[in-house]
């Protein structure tokens, strides 16, 4: 008689290609109800948590640390030195910065899964023995920090969220998982590249009548290596760079939630993305460090409006994230004020981590994929003063400017967030066709808990 499978072993011969086939946004779990409409139902069983193996795979599928990235790119200045860090996870990132970071909220409390980048070297190692190993429930526990000992979340009102999800996200035995996109780093880490003397770009203030956002004195019509020729397609503004950076990393985002989306589906429980994006009342709930400042002053409108609205009683308070802390100690930070006291050490901050002695691209390039990293890090140049000094030039403008960084959104951000459940199985047998949920959900709590 063959040996009776293990839920890993299950898992790991599951097809991606069954998988994508039926991978489906499943809400209704153990201890749910939905009190109106065509599909009200009260379900009989009490809510069942997650264990922690099952919250390890999610977390695993969603960012887990997977290795070296390959980074297989022409190292020679402006091309390969975009790159930040040589980490690999199970999402791709832009220039390997690994932008996002999840936290992960159940019964029990709320935890951030640290990122590649903030594990020291010895960590690293021992995540990546865990995982190869099937570990995963250890690589979990080894890269989570514990923020609380409760369930965080925004309120329910809109537009914290939307009127479709009252009835069922943060109910008791669900596990909510909240990517929190990580900005100003990628942005300078960017800027660094495109303001240098390969790339060249020039970047306007569109809400400042197209005037120089700080570059001046590096444009090529006054002997800078700038393109500032109005017709160059090298020409940009503050909000094409801003919205460009965040749109990338909502990318990675999304090939996190498509991950959780194919893991919980294998694993045959339920789950699906939802509304996150309000600006600030995620962050309020998980205890980020937020500034302030008047909604007009935020939004970028004139004086008069300001004066306007302030009269009005319209002028509100307006917070946003700029880090994270936990009894003194910094686990997220925003590259700019008050992490650092001006933008020049911020973004001098952002070359150290790439050029600096134990940087990327120097002492730290021997962890990595490559044979012979000392042919790269032995051949590739710092970064150009010039990049460095129009990238200073061009952040200190934003914030003068704006009086934050950067100019027009956050420098931490959510979108989406998930949520994991064990699917009542009755609700679908009632109210859907028999396919609408496969065998794998049907057999799971039989397969992973041992329960008939």
């Amino acid at each position: 008689m063959a040996a009776k499978q293990t839920p890993l072993e299950n898992l790991s011969r599951y097809s991606l290609l069954d998988a994508l086939m039926q991978r489906r946004s499943r809400r209704f779990g153990l201890g749910m109800k939905m009190d109106a409409g065509a599909l009200a139902y009260q379900s009989p069983h009490a809510p069942r948590p997650l264990s922690e193996e099952e919250e390890a795979l999610l977390a695993f599928a969603a960012s887990g640390f997977t290795g070296f990235a390959l980074a297989d790119l022409e190292y020679v200045p402006g091309k390969g030195d975009i790159m930040s860090h040589l980490l690999a996870r199970t999402v791709a990132s832009g220039d390997g910065a690994q932008a996002v970071a999840i936290f992960v909220i159940n019964d029990q409390g709320t935890f951030l899964v640290r990122r590649p980048q903030e594990l020291s070297q010895e960590e690293l190692k021992a995540a990546l023995e865990m995982v190869q190993k099937g570990a995963f429930a250890e690589a979990y526990r080894l890269m989570r920090v514990k923020l609380k000992n409760t369930r965080s979340a925004p309120p329910i009102d809109p537009m914290y969220n939307l009127k479709c999800n009252e009835w069922s996200v943060y109910q008791p035995g669900t596990t909510y998982i909240i990517p929190v996109n990580d900005i100003t780093f990628l942005y300078i880490n960017g800027l660094l590249n495109i303001f240098g003397p390969t790339m060249g770009a020039y970047v306007l203030d569109e809400r400042h009548s197209m005037r120089s956002a700080g570059l001046k004195r590096f444009a090529r019509s006054r002997g800078g290596h700038l393109d500032d020729d109005i017709q160059s397609h090298e020409l940009g503004t503050i909000q094409t760079m801003e919205t460009g950076t965040a749109e990338l990393i909502a990318i990675e985002q999304g090939m996190m939630l498509q991950n959780l989306g194919l893991m919980t589906q294998a694993m045959g429980i339920g789950g699906f993305p939802n509304f996150a994006v309000h600006p600030f009342g995620w962050f309020e709930a998980l205890g980020f460090r937020m500034n302030v400042m008047t909604t007009a002053r935020f939004f970028s409108e004139s004086r008069f409006f300001a004066f306007i609205a302030s009269l009005f009683h319209k002028n509100l308070p307006f917070p946003y994230p700029v880090g994270l802390e936990v009894d003194g100690k910094v686990l997220l930070k925003a590259y700019c004020p008050p992490y650092y006291p001006t933008m020049r050490e911020a973004v001098m901050a952002v070359v150290e981590t790439k050029f600096g002695k134990q940087g990327t691209f120097r002492g730290g390039i021997k962890n990595s994929a490559w044979r012979d990293p000392s042919s790269i890090s032995n051949t590739l140049p710092n970064l150009t003063q010039e990049a460095i000094e129009a990238t200073i030039s061009y952040c200190e403008y934003v914030l003068k400017t704006y009086e934050r960084f950067p100019a027009f959104i956050t420098p931490f951000r959510t979108v989406l967030g998930f949520q994991a459940t064990h699917l009542d199985i009755g609700f679908y047998d009632k109210f859907y066709k028999p396919e609408a949920i496969s065998d794998t959900h049907r057999e799971h709590l039989a397969l992973w808990h041992g329960q008939q």
